[in-house]
């Protein structure tokens, strides 16, 4: 009798299970996906908003200021205002920034991106509510009244504390917080170049420094809500129009692209370490001199003012600088000294605390680089080479992306901007070569090198800044454990000044566990040199190693999830 042949079974086994857990995840985790990309949608919109008024703000001001009809030919108007105006409206500027932070901040220091980049890193999301808005009220009237710096950086710190204000009624975990301060950055860029697609790059590039699937799509909802705002009040056109079309001759063309971007790093390299250089000069001159804090800004104020009175191209953020350079308006030596002249009032206006990014600024220094670049290869080569407008625009995605650290996502801000797409081989090829070599000169990025200046480590990753996070305090075993270390051994490592404070964290006990290869050391206070320490309890190495990998296990699975 031969056997009954089996009915073919259902796809029961595989797709019953996969829709079985799909429907699990919809029912479980959907609404709240649904609800966090209806917040994160709100976010682009409140950030596309400040962004939006933050530049309304600028304009208005800078009308008042200086009485301009078109604030985007502001220095071309100002050539023709008497010298003392020129000269006294950034001090009076610089006065009300003075009294702003010395009231408002516990430094005097302007918040910018860097914090932002900050409070992903080491404060779930969050940054500074009272300081952050103490800090735009002074970016914006510093570039009202004439400072030589960048709307950007402002409106992204801007944006990160309304994030922080929904962040904190939510009671939100790390991972949201990083999420969805990743989403006001989105926004706040994307708003301020009309450029979504960068805006979204941006935010986890520079910002999160990671492209986790999960934090993709509330991001994009955001940068687009943000370029949405700015797109019904500026309209659909880029940034910045362009005469005519760039024609690239693209293979014999390339080697010159490669020494452009070899110039735009160097370049770039300087920019960076002329601000550095000014920030710890002015610092010195104040303590040296008796200055007070209030009046830093002011001082700034009055240099600024001098040299606009000669040059007044430096007042401002410098999109009419930027937008002649891009068209082939200026001479090389005009290209030269513009340059050289934006370095020293941008290093001059963020040295003396007075407010506002770098964003804009390096865009214009790329722009001027590139144009006199162009001028002498096109002049050398006339057969082989296209326009100098080209490499202006190569240029200005050069400087910009060695500057910010962010290569991906100036690229797309270049091509955003002026709506030119076929230029996209050389500016990659500057791109790249200048990020290669400005990240050389600096700790990476503009940002990073000034956490780093403040003793924040965040350029070599979290292996390194995670280490900073844990207090040998809160991992110790307390003496009164049951697995404490011998009291006995605790005092006969003190006495050999192998031990730990209180306040030190895992980066400063690792090397003293190297140093000694002893299994624990002590954590003591230390109240003052008359009296003994206070023993509180011992780290264990392998406690310590247990702590570091956690967390590091908790970041890889939020970066790569």
């Amino acid at each position: 009798m031969s056997p009954v042949p089996e009915e073919p079974r259902p796809l029961s086994g595989g797709l019953s299970e996969a829709t079985r857990r799909a429907w699990c995840l919809l029912r479980d985790k959907g609404s709240f996906q649904v609800v966090f990309w209806l917040i994160a949608l709100g976010i682009g919109i409140a950030g596309g908003a400040a962004a939006l008024a933050f530049r309304s703000g600028i304009s208005a001001l800078q009308r008042l200021a200086y009485g301009a009809d078109d604030v985007q030919s502001l220095h071309s108007f100002a050539g023709g205002l008497p010298w003392y105006i020129v000269l006294v409206v950034p001090i009076c500027g610089g006065l009300v920034v003075g009294v702003i932070l010395k009231c408002f901040t516990p430094d005097g220091r302007v918040r910018s991106v860097a914090d932002v980049i900050e409070g992903a890193a080491l404060h779930e999301g969050r940054v500074e509510g009272r300081a952050g808005l103490a800090s735009a009220a002074a970016s914006l009237i510093t570039l009202g009244t004439g400072g030589s710096s960048g709307r950007e950086g402002p409106v992204v710190h801007l944006a990160a504390v309304i994030s922080t204000w929904v962040l904190n009624r939510m009671r939100a975990d790390g991972v949201t917080g990083r999420d969805l301060l990743g989403c006001a950055v989105a926004a706040a860029v994307a708003a301020s170049f009309n450029a979504p697609i960068a805006g979204a790059l941006f935010a986890m590039e520079v910002v999160l420094r990671h492209f986790a699937l999960h934090a993709f799509a509330p991001i994009t909802i955001s940068a687009v809500a943000g370029a949405v705002i700015s797109r019904l009040q500026f309209g659909e056109g880029a940034e910045y129009l362009l005469p005519e079309a760039s024609i690239l001759g693209f293979y014999q063309e390339l080697p010159a692209f490669l020494l452009l971007g070899a110039l735009c790093g160097v370049v770039a390299g300087l920019f960076m370490r002329a601000i550095f250089l000014s920030e710890t000069v002015a610092t010195r001159l104040q303590r040296r001199l008796s200055i007070p804090q209030v009046l830093r800004p002011a001082v700034s104020g009055a240099l600024l003012g001098g040299l606009a009175i000669w040059f007044p191209h430096i007042i401002g953020v410098g999109y009419e600088t930027t937008l002649k350079a891009l068209s082939g308006n200026l001479l090389l030596h005009e290209a030269v000294i513009f340059a050289v002249l934006k370095a020293v009032a941008v290093a001059v206006t963020v040295g003396g605390r007075m407010g506002g990014g770098v964003f804009s600024p390096s865009m214009m220094m790329g722009a001027l680089t590139g144009l006199a670049f162009g001028i002498v290869a096109t002049g050398v080569f006339p057969d082989q080479s296209g326009s100098p407008q080209l490499y202006a625009l190569a240029g200005m995605g050069g400087v910009a992306a060695a500057v910010l650290g962010a290569p991906i996502s100036t690229t797309l801000i270049v091509f955003e901007l002026t709506g030119d797409w076929t230029t996209a081989l050389g500016v990659m090829v500057t791109v790249s070569i200048s990020t290669a070599i400005g990240s050389r000169l600096v700790k990476r990025s503009f940002f990073l090198t000034q956490l780093e200046r403040r003793g924040t480590r965040l350029a070599a990753g979290p292996q390194q800044y995670l280490l900073a996070m844990f207090r040998a305090r809160d991992v110790m075993r307390p003496a009164d454990d049951s697995r404490a270390a011998p009291e006995a051994r605790c005092w006969e490592l003190i006495e050999q000044g192998l031990y730990l404070d209180a306040a030190a964290t895992l980066e400063d006990a690792f090397p003293d566990f190297e140093r000694s290869l002893e299994p624990f050391l002590p954590v003591v206070t230390l109240s003052d040199a008359t009296r003994p320490p206070e023993l509180l309890g011992a780290l264990f190495h392998v406690d310590a190693l247990r702590a570091y990998n956690r967390a590091l296990a908790a970041t890889a699975s939020e970066e790569h999830g």
